[in-house]
């Protein structure tokens, strides 16, 4: 009899992609050019919309996800306005009429405590004690007061990643959802370790709009990468 705790299952094809440019990321890079503080956006950090060019880039997503022999059959949402204007815009442009988007709070950004809308030299301007703390402990287990530190986010990620295996596992699923929970997913799904997962951190950002994109092996039955911060 085979054991059911050996029977995991994987999606058949998975794609991760960070959301299109927000107005925020204008502000945050106008801030570190004028070497500010803070960074000046209004209203909640779930709430903040895309850039024009956000929306390009999200286009330009859909339409590539459209020219795909394979096109996602479920696609996962963090809640926030820009992750879900980026779902819709690529739905709409890969012409997946009547593929569910549906919204999951385990997926969304990283908070950041403390430290939201400031910039690095107003970090540190404010808050040294605490800098200085984060420089010692590392990035992935600092956790600002208030916030969350990367290993946070790995704990929300392996829960949402068992029921994607357990309830989803012969769909094609499309995640879009923030830099660190792209970050954390390859950590989680290749079994990385700190060193390896932050290493691939230090080598480039997580670009907007990018695809990273893993397909099942036939022979092994385990996600292999694909595309790693593809821009369409």
């Amino acid at each position: 009899m085979n054991n059911p705790k050996s029977e995991i299952r994987n999606p058949k094809l998975l794609w991760l992609v960070r959301h299109g440019e927000s107005t925020a990321n204008v502000a945050r890079r106008k801030a570190e050019l004028e070497n500010s503080e803070t960074i000046d956006f209004i209203g909640r950090e779930m709430d903040i919309p895309l850039s024009e060019i956000g929306v390009e880039q999200s286009v330009a997503a859909g339409q590539w996800f459209g020219a795909q022999d394979e096109k996602p059959t479920l696609i996962f949402a963090s809640p926030y306005l820009r992750t879900f204007e980026t779902a819709r815009f690529i739905a709409e442009n890969a012409k997946l009429s009547g593929v569910e988007i549906i919204h999951d709070e385990r997926i969304r950004e990283r908070e950041f405590g403390i430290f939201d809308r400031l910039t690095w030299r107003g970090s540190v301007e404010k808050y040294p004690d605490e800098c200085r703390k984060r420089e010692e402990t590392g990035k992935f287990y600092y956790r600002p007061p208030g916030g969350e530190s990367w290993c946070d986010v790995a704990l929300r990620v392996r829960n949402f990643w068992r029921d994607l295996y357990l309830n989803h596992s012969d769909e094609r699923i499309l995640i879009v959802t923030h830099e660190v929970v792209v970050r954390v997913f390859r950590y989680v799904v290749e079994r990385m370790t700190e060193t390896e997962i932050l290493a691939i951190d230090k080598a480039s950002d997580v670009q907007n709009g990018a695809v990273t994109s893993y397909h099942l092996d036939a022979e092994t039955s385990k996600l292999l990468l694909k595309l790693d911060n593809f821009v369409p």
